[in-house]
């Protein structure tokens, strides 16, 4: 069951890995060089009780202005930069890294990276013991909040009857089995990348990682939290975004509409796969519960400003 400590299966014939290991992390980044140079230097500063693999990098540089790729270029030799236009977002920039990663590398392991967190210098061996482990899972990193320590990114559990409701999977002292995950970080061996085929840049920007978890358990694969948390990322502030209600109404569907928010589109490309019969209600409620919530809202305000003048 989702979120209980799981025992290995045996290794299968298909999902042997290789003796020499040979990753290649997977990063998108707009306007965040200092992140992201940060991210890079944790990651190929990985320390390894045995042999290291040998690491490599691909960025999205999705249309940067402030000097990101050259930067990049600068310091790491086994960082390949690849430049777009701007338009590319998390899911697309993703699969347009894994697509040059698999073309061009054929790594045992792909990481997906978000450049906003910072690793443990343990953290990738920690992801490679759990890999060695459960061979037939995507192994994902809980992360935790700098100052609180509150776990912010990780595996999910969802409901039973809504495909939209989740929890955190709260990291343990033993690997913890979940239904999806956040994509933050994120081990993804080669047979399973290969079964699965890519992250999905259908999608405008968020679900896809979420998609493809559940892609990869209804393909017969698992989805595993390691043991710990692997490293710091703070959770993105629902201020100025289509969560806000002290933002108008009309503002608040122009977010919802947005890349980052929402879009009718990309949300019904997933409930389609993943809602079941009920997926039309499930995907017409966000836009309904954000109507209301903002008329709701102008009410309140209303109504205190009456108080305030009676």
């Amino acid at each position: 069951m989702a979120g209980q400590a799981i025992r290995a299966r045996p290794t299968s014939r298909l999902l042997n890995v290789e003796a020499e290991l040979y990753i290649v992390a997977l990063l998108t980044s707009h306007n965040r060089r200092e992140l992201t140079l940060r991210c890079l230097r944790n990651f190929f500063g990985q320390t390894f009780d045995s042999a290291p693999p040998d690491l490599r990098a691909i960025v999205i540089d999705d249309g940067s202005t402030d000097g990101t790729s050259t930067a990049i270029e600068a310091e790491f030799e086994d960082a390949r930069v690849i430049a777009a236009g701007g338009s590319l977002y998390w899911a697309r920039g993703m699969q347009l890294a894994e697509s040059e990663a698999i073309a061009n590398h054929r790594p045992n392991h792909l990481l997906w990276l978000n450049d906003d967190v910072t690793l443990d210098t343990t953290a990738l061996e920690r992801l490679l013991v759990a890999a060695s482990r459960y061979p037939d899972a995507v192994v994902v990193g809980a992360l935790r909040d700098p100052d609180s320590g509150e776990i912010t990114y990780s595996g999910v559990r969802q409901s039973s009857w809504h495909p939209l409701r989740t929890r955190l999977v709260e990291p343990a002292d033993e690997p913890l089995e979940a239904d999806t995950f956040n994509g933050n970080v994120v081990l993804v061996p080669r047979p399973i990348y290969e079964a699965l085929g890519s992250i999905d840049g259908g999608f405008s920007h968020a679900q896809a990682d979420f998609d493809y978890g559940l892609r990869a358990r209804t393909a017969g694969f698992r989805v595993v939290v390691a043991a710990g948390t692997v490293g710091s990322c703070r959770r993105g502030s629902r201020d100025g975004t289509f969560h806000d209600t002290t933002l108008p109404l009309r503002r608040r569907w122009q977010l919802v509409q947005g890349p980052k928010g929402l879009p009718m589109a990309s949300h019904a490309r997933f409930l389609r796969r993943h809602g079941g019969r009920l997926w039309p209600v499930f995907w017409a409620a966000p836009y309904v519960k954000l109507i209301a919530s903002s008329l709701a809202a102008t009410a309140r305000r209303r109504f205190r400003r009456h108080v305030a003048a009676a």
